[in-house]
């Protein structure tokens, strides 16, 4: 049996970028893993903050080139990719100058929430699985960080649940802080659908607030990382009723809980049972 397949989705790493303690997780859990026997795979968006040539980056022309449709409007996705030579572990870049060239991440330079925000994630979350599809990558766990990729849990059970690349994932969903206290776009729920979905399966996402984007990830995924204590009181019902593997946030200096409880989901006896 190969090596198991772990795959990072965040919209912030270290050295990359550092908003918040979501970069130093992304940054140590998958060296942690990698060194642990997991083969590792990390994807983020290509902020306009993001240093190329200091990072190294470079395209990977036989990744980009694909066009991501939202609200039927073809969006070019270019991806790019760095190494962490400490670690040997690559990142790859969701680039698109449309959604992602600009100075600042989420809000602009007077702190004004970006109106598009809501379309930037789903842009993100469709170019993720769509870069692992043509990776020809089949990911044993997809490990999802931060309110930007919380569309991820939905596309994997739903448009991708046959997929090849995607049918055997589990999908960890890891809560944080709240990123932001402004609501994306009314019509949000309605944009982020997909094919073999409808607005039903969206509608968990309506309101736009950041603890709607948890509490829909956490309706989708197979386990919870509790990756604060400084969690909204209706997200941590859901988690409660929600009666799947929740990690809690303290975490040990190596890893090893998050080690044991990737083996917990995947393991075939536990989850048959379940």
């Amino acid at each position: 049996m190969g090596k198991s397949k772990l795959l990072f989705i965040t919209h912030e790493m270290s050295p990359f970028l550092e908003l918040t303690k979501i970069s130093e997780i992304t940054r140590q859990l998958p060296q942690a893993m990698q060194e642990k026997g997991f083969e590792i795979r990390i994807l983020m968006p290509r902020f306009g903050n993001i240093n190329e040539r200091r990072n190294r980056l470079h395209e990977v022309i036989r990744l980009s080139g694909m066009n991501i449709i939202i609200n039927d409007n073809d969006n070019p996705l270019i991806i790019k990719v760095a190494s962490i030579p400490a670690a040997r572990m690559q990142v790859y870049f969701l680039d698109n100058e449309e959604y992602f060239q600009r100075k600042h991440v989420f809000t602009d330079k007077e702190g004004k929430f970006y109106a598009d925000n809501d379309e930037r994630m789903i842009f993100f979350c469709k170019g993720a699985l769509e870069t692992v599809k043509k990776l020809g990558w089949s990911p044993d766990i997809v490990h999802c960080h931060g309110w930007m990729s919380a569309l991820v849990p939905t596309y994997i059970k739903t448009t991708y649940k046959d997929d090849p690349t995607f049918k055997n994932s589990k999908v960890v969903y890891s809560i944080y802080e709240n990123g932001f206290t402004e609501q994306l776009n009314a019509d949000f729920s309605q944009k982020a659908v997909m094919n073999d979905m409808t607005e039903k399966n969206t509608e968990i996402f309506k309101s736009g607030t950041n603890d709607a984007l948890h509490i829909g990830a956490i309706q989708y995924s197979d386990a919870v990382v509790l990756a604060t204590d400084q969690i909204d009181t209706e997200v941590l019902n859901n988690v409660k009723n929600s009666q799947k593997p929740v990690l809690s946030f303290d975490s040990t200096a190596d890893f090893e809980n998050y080690y044991n409880f990737y083996d917990e989901i995947t393991d075939d006896e536990l989850v048959n049972v379940a």
